[in-house]
């Protein structure tokens, strides 16, 4: 069977359905896969020694014969193998453990090369469990495992690197001259990359160290193309084949919703109204992101959007992830629109909501809106709050929900920082707006990582501060109950108990994920009303619970967050008048960890943390996983900016020459 491309991986001589299973497992599916699993380092054995010139501690590579084999028992127990390995200027033994097979694979009379450290045993040098390859030819040139920059890949259960070396090597041989490069030369030439085929060969058989980074830059330069690529199609496709009605605000309704506001809108916010408005008076569906800081004011714009579509026939829908956030976009929502005319209706699971929703100019609600039973005639706008807390396919039943040909307008929300280089890749389908000046008044909360060792100075700081100001406390914990295996981690029940000793004098309360809604309800209830001084909780707060006379943040095991999110958390305080604090305590920091951590000491922005977060943590960390659209990056980085521009500039030139794409390798 002739191998290409695009061979299902079971097909490779030598993989058969058991081995392709396993390879799976690393997202291995076609020979295409196999030839893009790129190393992740490589070992130099491309240095050649004769025998007697080898010293300890030197990684080296000599080829000789093989004169015995033994295996014996160690005075501990162990089972170890021995190779007497000469050639024409000395002698030296080659020493394994626990690989009894290698007297079936290596035979005396056998030339080998053998790649490793020299190390000492008693007062003979020797190679300790060196890499092993039976000689062809004169020199080291043909060798996979030996004598070169030798590649180690990610491995599995059952799929060892050598292994797939000997795979890929027998790969490249016969689909190399398959593939072409659909980089024209002189875009190659122009921006300094290898060829396609001369990359792969390179990246995992390179002669020199030089030749492994070119090779991986091209690779990852690729990957950076197709994926914003498969953006830009995307967005060719929406604008191609979706229809919308176009809302259009005049200027006296306009006037209207910004004299009914009972505070003034920040720049950033009348520059994403504008952005939105532009937006809904095109003929095909508005596919924007939001993004802005707990309280940067991301409802009341998207409100405008909402009145706007009320002003022309139109019903709107919010959809939100928790019935708490649900109840305080209700609640803001109610308090903006109401006065000028507008029905909201609440719509969450566990609530009796009438099917006949044909009143209501906008439903609020969690995913119970995905209910068959909600029919929306007049879908004008739909807004997602934290989209990436719902699933692809949740997103599109919701947009689903209209009738007729047209399609609802999408503003999709969240409070979660976006790093640039995400924009400008993953997210480049959608129009960003981004909102980074908070609403007059609010003060930067002071941020401190506090010892361990000054954390009853922290606690007695914080009772004077409930004495004298009578503010109130979040503490945060990542855990409901105490693990066996995570025993340096804080839960939340535990917590609770010790706190309410500690601060005998204040009231403290409980909230988590496992209660009911209406225990949930009650305890923000109390801590809303200050009947309660002190909340100890979950990340539950981490978006929709707004407490103005909140005045501190108190996060244990900081280091089990990333810093957009301890970003979003820290936000949860500093909405009043007070100066807040965030106190961020962690059990066991490193030294990376403390560094990381103390960013946050310093830097307020949520776009300068997310980019940290992004080279740190990686873009799965920020947003969760896979069904949220986040892909597996190989080989590039969303961290490496440099490289992002170069495939922004090459897609740009492309689409100069060919404006859909179509040549493009999907």
């Amino acid at each position: 069977m002739k191998l290409s491309p695009t061979t299902p991986i079971r097909y490779v001589p030598r993989v058969g359905p058991v081995m392709a299973k396993h390879l799976g497992k690393l997202g291995i599916q076609a020979v295409w896969d196999l030839l893009f699993y790129v190393p992740f380092r490589y070992d130099d054995f491309s240095r050649t020694s004769p025998i007697d010139r080898v010293k300890p501690g030197e990684t080296v590579t000599i080829k000789g014969e093989i004169k015995a084999m033994r295996t014996y028992r160690t005075k501990s127990g162990k089972s170890a193998q021995e190779a007497s390995v000469a050639d024409e200027t000395g002698t030296i033994k080659a020493t394994w453990f626990n690989q009894p097979f290698l007297l079936r694979i290596l035979r005396v009379g056998d030339v080998v090369h053998m790649s490793g450290t020299i190390g000492w045993f008693g007062h003979s040098l020797v190679l300790a469990s060196p890499q092993y390859e039976v000689a062809h030819g004169d020199g080291v040139e043909n060798s996979l495992h030996t004598g070169r920059l030798v590649p180690i890949f990610p491995e599995t259960a059952g799929i060892t690197s050598k292994w797939l070396r000997a795979r890929i090597h027998a790969l490249i041989g016969e689909v190399l001259p398959e593939i072409n490069d659909y980089l024209p030369l002189k875009i190659r030439t122009a921006q300094s990359l290898m060829d396609l085929p001369g990359s792969l060969q390179g990246v995992h058989f390179p002669q020199t160290t030089r030749e492994a980074e070119k090779s991986r830059h091209r690779l990852a330069f690729d990957e950076l193309l197709f994926l914003i690529a498969r953006a830009k199609k995307s967005r060719l496709a929406w604008e191609k084949t979706k229809r919308a009605h176009g809302i259009i605000l005049s200027q006296s309704d306009f006037r209207a919703f910004i004299r009914s506001l009972p505070f003034d809108l920040t720049t950033d916010q009348v520059r994403a109204i504008d952005e939105i408005m532009d937006d809904l008076r095109r003929l095909f569906p508005m596919n924007r992101l939001l993004v802005g800081d707990v309280g940067s004011g991301k409802t009341v714009v998207s409100a405008l959007g909402m009145f706007a579509a009320y002003k022309n026939g139109l019903q709107s829908v919010l959809m939100a992830p928790t019935q708490i956030l649900v109840q305080q976009h209700y609640e803001t929502l109610s308090s903006l629109l109401s006065p000028l005319g507008m029905r909201i209706q609440l719509v969450m699971g566990g609530k009796k909501s009438s099917a006949d929703t044909g009143d209501a100019d906008i439903l609020v609600g969690t995913h119970a809106l995905l209910s068959e039973r909600i029919k929306l005639d007049r879908l004008g706008l739909v807004v997602i709050d934290e989209q990436h807390r719902f699933g692809v396919k949740q997103r599109s039943v919701l947009a689903d929900k209209g009738r007729g040909d047209s399609s609802p307008h999408i503003l999709t929300m969240t409070a979660t920082p976006i790093p640039r280089t995400m924009a400008r890749t993953i997210l480049a389908h959608l129009d960003l707006s981004v909102l980074e000046t908070m609403p007059t008044g609010r003060r930067i909360v002071k941020t401190w990582v506090v010892p361990n060792e000054k954390r009853s100075n922290a606690y007695a700081w914080i009772q004077k501060h409930l004495d004298a100001l009578r503010g109130q406390v979040f503490v945060i914990c990542p855990l409901i109950d105490e693990s066996e295996t995570l025993t340096s981690i804080k839960a939340v029940k535990s917590e609770f108990q010790r706190l309410k000793n500690v601060f005998s004098r204040s009231s403290v309360d409980l909230l988590h994920g496992r209660m009911s809604q209406k225990e949930k309800m009650g305890v923000l209830s109390r801590f809303r009303q200050g009947e309660t001084a002190i909340l100890v909780t979950t990340p539950v707060v981490e978006v929709g619970i707004d407490i103005p006379n909140a005045t501190i943040m108190l996060i244990e095991a900081a280091d089990r967050f990333g810093l957009g999110q301890l970003h979003q958390l820290r936000g949860r305080v500093g909405r009043g008048a007070l100066q807040s604090y965030c106190l961020l305590f962690s059990e066991h920091p490193s030294n990376e960890t403390h560094k990381r951590l103390k960013a946050l000491e310093t830097i307020h922005s949520g776009p300068r943390l997310a980019e940290l977060d992004l080279a740190i943590r990686g873009a799965g960390e920020l947003f969760g996983t896979k069904q949220h659209g986040i892909p597996q990056l190989r080989i590039a980085s969303l961290a490496d900016t440099t490289t992002i521009a170069q495939a922004q500039q090459v897609l740009a030139e492309l689409m100069n020459i060919d404006p859909t794409l179509s040549t493009l390798p999907s």
